[in-house]
């Protein structure tokens, strides 16, 4: 596995080496020990989540607060997606920056965001399934999310590519998230 350093401090994209023969294609997706948290411990994930998406569907952009903040390991198992990631630690030189991450099932790339930062992803395909461990259990009370669209943010969900989609498909909650002016930094 090579594992990238992004431009955003901490964030990692994951490249796994691919066997291929005329059967298919095997990758390794985790081992123990391939990330070290802040400490340099190895990882260790709390909770897995699943989601299957239709096409043009954005779910983001979330975070949990301290001290349930999670870090995610994200993968597509289906389909593909734009994930896209924003930096919400207050003491980080790149706050309020964000990257966006082209991740496929045919690629197997995955990414590495670590807690204090806002994650979602739009998906560019029908049935797009996106598996992520999570270092923490989700915990309600702390979550938190700003608005996918945010001016100030400015994020390219490159909508134009998915033809006749004017607007991303978006849970209640996502369409009536605040702007990150209007929150407090989490982290």
């Amino acid at each position: 596995m090579e594992i990238r350093d992004l431009a955003l401090a901490g964030l990692k994209l994951l490249v796994p080496r691919q066997f291929k023969d005329d059967r298919g294609v095997f990758w390794e997706t985790w081992r123990e020990g391939m990330l070290l948290d802040d400490q340099g411990n190895p990882l260790n994930f709390a909770q897995d989540n699943l989601s299957i998406s239709k096409v043009g569907t954005l779910r983001g952009m979330h975070f949990q607060r301290a001290p349930h903040a999670q870090g995610k390991l994200v993968r597509v198992a289906a389909g593909s997606i734009l994930d896209a990631v924003v930096d919400l630690r207050a003491d980080s030189p790149t706050r309020g920056q964000f990257e966006v991450v082209p991740l496929s099932a045919t690629n197997g790339h995955q990414l590495w965001v670590p807690a204090g930062f806002g994650h979602g992803f739009l998906a560019l395909a029908d049935h797009t399934t996106v598996e992520y461990r999570c270092t923490a259990s989700y915990h309600p009370e702390s979550e938190g999310s700003i608005r996918w669209d945010d001016p100030d943010v400015a994020i390219d969900w490159q909508l134009e590519t998915l033809g006749n989609v004017e607007a991303p498909l978006l849970s209640e909650k996502d369409a009536i998230a605040p702007l990150l002016k209007d929150i407090d930094w989490p982290f």
